[in-house]
């Protein structure tokens, strides 16, 4: 029901113990099955299939290993199962195998796997979905031509009570697990583990994060630099949370009217002279307008005088595509969920929260937030079916249990998220490490403008914001599945892994 082009042969499966290293394939590579049947995570297993993809003109060969690494507790014993996915190019040997860069990649929830990025941005297959990234069938996979896999091995791992992954029995305690900070360290212990296995350490090595994986990957930075030794070149953040990085709820609600400005351009609704620019050349007027006229003007709560509020309400009105009465029914503070219904309500549609160029439909029109996410429904619709089919079809991993695309990962601990603080920290101790933050203009979660307030932030002494950028995309939290920034992004990955690289003979100082 679904082709690709790449070349598959006979895979191999390899058991390796907890010390051990990878196993050479037999001389007959056989198809290693889970036991049949079950509905328990082998801890400790692999198979591995070969394949190939054609990058921009060039055709990759590459290894593909499905399979999950024990997590240990302090005494030694396993108490989980990590299942990853690792993709390392075949025709790269000696010298050339140790400087070729390997990137770690999961995704957020808290409760998802890696498959979003994995089949949606880098890997090299991408799920059947039209330009626009909207589902279409049959469901499956094709080659990626813009995958990163031509100049970097990567490796999507899925935390525990995400996708295959699971702790070894249900007496586990969850906690140990489930919080911002127990996440990071049972993950940069998992990382070493699977670093040396792979005999990577030797490579220049990159982290990349979405959404709630931008948490992920901020804390990790710092941890694995702290309790494993490991330095890296380069982390990536795309559409990232807030990273623990403090702001008054008002600062924050005013940071997504560029977001809400965005939006309204997108679906037309913006003030007619405005509407006749192009996306990029309007926003700068509001997010000049958020940072040094509404903030400051909300910033005297209810003292702000009332012709201001008034004119301020004519700005944003202008902006949002809202109605003056609205804004100040509201204070000028716009609850997102009252922005996704209110936008199109007179049109009969509601529009999306990860992705505000889906337009959902309501059972009414009434109320002040919509029924349901329309950009999340659709994505459920295209990723779930071709990663169970990718997985067990094509990289040949047999198994009973349930791909969690949401796992139960309640209650999860967000005391003490420091991570912003805690990339900041990892960047000065380390010259070599760069960071790049990716965002949608388009997503209402993790909005682009608050990303850009993060990074403004991150730094307060301003002496390394030369190894700090930002870049923006007109679709949303998953920008990569609009084709045009499929392209443009995975084209700024590359340029991003290349120039984090040292230059031959280049010393870690300042």
């Amino acid at each position: 029901m679904f082709a690709f082009t790449g070349i598959l042969s006979h895979g191999y499966a390899q058991r390796n113990g907890q010390g051990g290293g990878a196993t050479p394939p037999p001389p007959t590579p056989p198809v290693e099955k889970m036991p049949p049947g079950s509905r328990v995570l082998n801890i400790d297993s692999a198979v591995t299939t070969h394949s190939q993809v054609t990058i921009k003109g060039q055709v990759v060969p590459y290894d593909a290993t499905a399979g999950s690494m024990p997590v240990w507790d302090e005494e030694g014993k396993p108490v989980a199962g990590v299942f990853y996915t690792y993709y390392e190019r075949s025709d790269i040997t000696g010298k050339d195998r140790a400087a070729r860069p390997l990137v770690i990649s999961f995704n957020g929830g808290p409760g998802t796997p890696s498959v979003w990025m994995e089949i949606g941005y880098t890997g090299p297959r991408r799920l059947n979905i039209d330009d626009e990234g909207y589902p279409v069938q049959p469901y499956g996979v094709k080659e990626n031509g813009n995958s990163i896999l031509d100049v970097a091995d990567i490796v999507y791992l899925d935390p525990v009570n995400t996708g295959f992954s699971r702790a070894v029995s249900a007496s586990i305690p969850t906690s140990r697990f489930f919080g911002v900070n127990e996440d990071i360290k049972y993950l940069a212990q998992w990382i070493a583990t699977f670093v040396s296995r792979k005999n990577r350490w030797a490579s220049p090595k990159f982290l990349i994060g979405e959404s709630y994986g931008t948490t992920r990957a901020s804390g990790l930075a710092l941890e694995l630099q702290e309790s494993q030794w490991m330095y890296l070149n380069g982390v990536i953040l795309v559409s990232p949370t807030i990273l623990g990085i403090e702001r008054s709820e008002f600062v924050r609600a005013s940071l997504r009217v560029p977001y809400y400005a965005a939006t309204a351009w997108y679906h037309k609704m913006m003030a007619p002279d405005l509407q006749k620019k192009d996306l990029t050349d309007v926003l700068p007027e509001v997010e000049n307008f958020t940072m040094n006229e509404l903030i400051p003007a909300l910033g005297k709560g209810g003292f702000l005088e009332e012709a201001k509020k008034k004119e301020l309400a004519a700005k944003m009105s202008r902006y949002t595509g809202l109605s003056e009465k609205s804004l100040l029914q509201s204070n000028l503070i716009i609850p997102a969920n009252y922005f996704w219904k209110e936008l199109l309500r007179d049109k009969g549609y509601t529009v999306g929260r990860l992705d505000s160029r889906y337009r959902g439909i309501d059972a009414q029109d009434a109320g002040d937030t919509p029924d349901y996410n329309a950009e999340f429904t659709a994505w459920n619709h295209a990723f779930t079916p071709a990663m169970n089919i990718y997985l067990r079809d094509e990289l040949k991993y047999k198994t009973d249990l349930t791909y969690y695309l949401f796992g139960p990962v309640r209650p999860w601990n967000n005391q003490n998220d420091h991570t912003g603080e805690n990339l900041r920290k990892a960047i000065a101790e380390n010259p070599f490490l760069h960071l790049l933050i990716q965002s949608g203009y388009y997503d209402g979660a993790c909005d682009y403008f608050n990303a850009k307030y993060s990074l403004w932030q991150l730094d307060p002494s301003g002496k390394l914001k030369d190894r700090l950028s930002w870049e923006g995309y007109r679709s949303g939290h998953m920008m990569y599945l609009r084709k045009p920034d499929l392209v443009e992004a995975s084209e700024s990955l590359r340029k991003f892994i290349k120039a984090s690289l040292p230059k031959p003979g280049e010393s870690a100082k300042y």
